[in-house]
């Protein structure tokens, strides 16, 4: 186990299944870009045992070593240079990921996986993760990296405090991949808002000329948007707190809108922002 104040890293929630592949595989150029460590984080559901078998115990940990190594081999095997940190811990799920994540800069989960918390309720440990980490949660759908080449990154916004966040951490994403952002905004946006947003937006493009922004204005909402473009885009950038909206991307509602690509999604706490 990791001390009491590890240093940064990029963690991953592991649990054995092929969505915590892709999302190990989806979060070592978020780690090597930032030269930190990859850190592997399994834990073993310890809701409800109150007395502990140790028969049953070794079961577990022998469970969460065979996790462990798939997921490691599976990093090791793109010969990428990233440092890997591997850690088993015990507890409830969602608050150990929670408790591990609280130093990382980001925290990156299979939107299909962790099966030990979610009890088949597809997105219910992603969206909790999402609602209470201290750093930006990555919700993988799946990792097909030759076929995100010049598809676009989608970055949520309104006009509010949160926006500027949002669209720092969209943009470096984007940098990062080299791939176009793709601003969504309201439809109708008062004439004043709308000058301010033209000038922030101008801004913007100045700080990172190396990426083509365009502003976007929505008809209908997000969700409408996702399921008309899904195949051209790779990633979703949002705000934890668009009301409702973080939980219907990640629920039923954006699995239906992006059905089977392989679209993640990425919320920011616009306060823990990088």
């Amino acid at each position: 186990m990791l001390g009491a104040n590890p240093a940064p890293s990029v963690v991953v929630g592991v649990d054995g299944s092929p969505a915590a592949v892709d999302a190990a595989l989806w979060a070592i150029d978020e780690a090597i870009d930032r030269d930190i460590p990859l850190r592997l984080v399994y834990v073993i559901d310890s809701t409800g045992h109150d007395v502990v078998d140790p028969q049953d115990q070794a079961r577990r940990m022998a469970t969460a070593d065979i996790a462990v190594r798939y997921v490691l081999t599976a990093v090791e095997s793109t010969e990428r240079p990233v440092k890997i940190e591997v850690e088993i811990l015990q507890g409830r799920p969602v608050e150990a990921l929670l408790e591990a994540a609280r130093s990382a800069t980001m925290l990156c989960v299979g939107a299909r996986g962790l099966k030990h918390a979610t009890r088949g309720r597809i997105g219910s440990t992603a969206a909790a993760l999402a609602a209470a980490a201290q750093c930006p949660v990555a919700v993988v759908r799946a990792h097909k990296p030759h076929s995100a080449v010049s598809r676009a990154i989608v970055v949520e916004v309104s006009d509010n405090q949160a926006e500027s966040a949002v669209l720092r951490l969209g943009l470096e994403e984007a940098r990062r991949r080299g791939a176009p952002v793709r601003v969504l905004t309201p439809a109708r946006i008062p004439s004043d808002a709308l000058s301010r947003w033209e000038r922030r937006l101008a801004e913007w493009r100045r700080h990172f000329p190396d990426v083509e922004v365009t502003s976007v204005k929505l008809h209908g909402d997000t969700l409408d948007y996702l399921a008309a473009h899904a195949p051209a885009i790779q990633l979703v950038v949002t705000d934890r707190g668009r009301c409702g909206s973080v939980g219907k991307l990640i629920g039923a509602p954006g699995n239906a809108a992006l059905r089977d690509t392989d679209c993640s999604i990425l919320v920011c706490d616009p306060h823990n922002a990088l």
